[in-house]
């Protein structure tokens, strides 16, 4: 009885593979190597976090004596060194100061770069892509008092999807690694 009912088991774990692969095989066959681990990863991380924007995005903690304003010449600094312009310096929220409910603001400011070369050639690869630019580092006060950079993982916009040519994958591996090196930098108030 048990040997029919593993057989059973057996038979439809199969069908469901074959099925999933004619569904889908064609589909998956055709996105970047990297798209299904990245996908992976990031299910991983939303299930162990239950929390979708944290996996998508890199935190890194503001080192003990380095102020905010060396974190925002840091990021300028590494922008400038690497082709990129500052467009947009945006202070939302002062820390103290009230909002419009009366509750006591945390500092945040947004601090918005591009490089208008690549992100031309990304449009017109396809419109969605402008939807992420510019991009961005945010630089924001957490409850704990403690101040911090953020900004959003590229690696999806990378390779989740069809592969990019090798001169559009050149182009945004260096944004990414642009937008790493200044959030790094201006933890540790490196310029």
């Amino acid at each position: 009885m048990l040997k029919n009912i593993l057989s059973v088991i057996g038979a439809i774990a199969i069908i469901g593979i074959i099925v999933a692969y004619i569904s889908f095989g064609p589909k998956v066959s055709k996105l970047d190597p990297a798209a299904i681990g990245l996908y992976m990863q990031m299910a991983e991380d939303v299930m162990n976090t239950g929390d979708a924007a944290a996996s998508m995005v890199k935190v890194v903690p503001l080192e003990e004596g380095v102020s905010t304003e060396d974190a925002i010449e840091s990021i300028k600094s590494v922008a400038a060194e690497n082709n990129m312009l500052i467009v947009n310096d945006t202070i939302m929220f002062r820390s103290g100061e009230k909002d419009y409910a009366g509750n006591t603001t945390r500092h945040v400011q947004i601090i918005s770069l591009c490089n208008k070369q690549i992100a031309r050639e990304f449009m017109d690869y396809s419109k969605a892509f402008g939807a992420f630019m510019p991009c961005r580092i945010i630089l924001m006060e957490g409850k704990d008092g403690a101040y911090y950079l953020a900004t959003m993982k590229l690696d999806l916009m990378i390779a989740g999807g069809h592969p990019l040519t090798p001169e559009m994958h050149k182009m945004a591996l260096k944004v990414a690694d642009t937008m790493y090196e200044a959030v790094d930098k201006g933890a540790k108030g490196d310029w």
